[in-house]
């Protein structure tokens, strides 16, 4: 069994590849959730959602977020009526978020989604990091913002001088998933506003003590692969690079996969973890996907 912690872009690449190479019912996905919130009065789980699509093969894989060849006359037409949206939903994705909303009535996220996710024949699991309310604000040089105002609305352009979170309870089967798995696989995704929030949540860092863990980094060089985790690591006071991310997952780490860029971090890396991998990690293609999925699980 595999455990894979995920948020919105890169670890749902990878999925993409380790369903190819290993059965899709040996893998739990445990998703961030502290991006979650209410637009239009639909529940959005953001990362959730990207899993879900990226295993039911629907995702749109031009933005990592949606389903692909969606409308959006709903969206369209609310901004005609003066109610612009944050986020750009469509009509499809707007139907399984409404489906989520109301199913929340009487379930909890976590039963939401997992009935989700079997109707759309979705073999693994995927779990939430909490089934707890979550709130994230980032603080900027042009004031406080939530996080999708600082995504979306101002674009991720001003300077981020701290990330803020609460620490949650883990929804019931993340700590189970980890302690049963042969493999906990730590997927390239932000690795503070992505991962941290999982690895934070209450007894999680001290089940993956006593775990088999991998991590993939999300840093080639001095940049993310994708999205702005090099101004959260920053505002956290770790270096933008694959050492950065190996001090962050230090405590924990038995193996690091960095890219072939990445050798001449090689040896300071080792210092912290003694087991580090190169090979290309950039997924531009389904072959790469697989062959990275290959080198994670042997």
């Amino acid at each position: 069994m595999i455990s894979v912690l995920s948020g919105g872009t890169g670890t749902p690449k990878l999925l993409q590849g380790m369903v190819q190479v290993t059965k899709p019912e040996n893998i739990t996905v445990i998703v961030n959730t502290i991006e979650n919130n209410y637009f239009s009065g639909v529940y959005v789980a953001p990362d959730v959602d990207t899993v879900i699509y990226t295993l039911a093969g629907i995702i749109n894989e031009d933005t990592w977020y949606g389903v692909k060849d969606d409308s959006f006359i709903t969206h369209e037409r609310l901004k005609e009526i003066g109610c612009p949206e944050t986020l750009r939903i469509g009509d499809r994705d707007r139907a399984l978020k409404i489906q989520k909303t109301i199913l929340m009535e009487n379930n909890s996220l976590s039963q939401a989604i997992d009935i989700q996710r079997k109707e759309l024949g979705i073999k693994s699991l995927i779990i939430p990091m909490s089934d707890d309310e979550s709130h994230i604000t980032i603080s900027t040089d042009a004031g406080e913002m939530e996080f999708h105002e600082f995504l979306v609305e101002h674009q991720g352009k001003p300077e981020v001088l701290e990330v803020n979170y609460q620490k949650v309870d883990p929804a019931c089967g993340v700590i189970e998933s980890i302690e049963n798995s042969d493999m906990v696989v730590i997927g390239p995704s932000n690795p503070i506003t992505s991962i941290e929030p999982i690895i934070s949540a209450r007894n999680v860092t001290k089940a993956l003590k006593n775990a088999y863990v991998v991590a993939v980094s999300p840093i080639i060089g001095n940049q993310p692969v994708s999205g702005p985790a090099a101004k959260f690591m920053e505002a956290k006071g770790y270096e933008v690079s694959s050492i950065g991310v190996a001090k962050i997952y230090q405590n924990f780490l038995d193996k690091f996969i960095i890219d072939l860029l990445d050798a001449k971090y090689q040896e300071e890396i080792e210092k912290l973890i003694s087991d580090v991998m190169l090979t290309q990690t950039i997924m531009r293609n389904n072959d790469d996907k697989i062959n990275l999925a290959r080198c994670i699980i042997g």
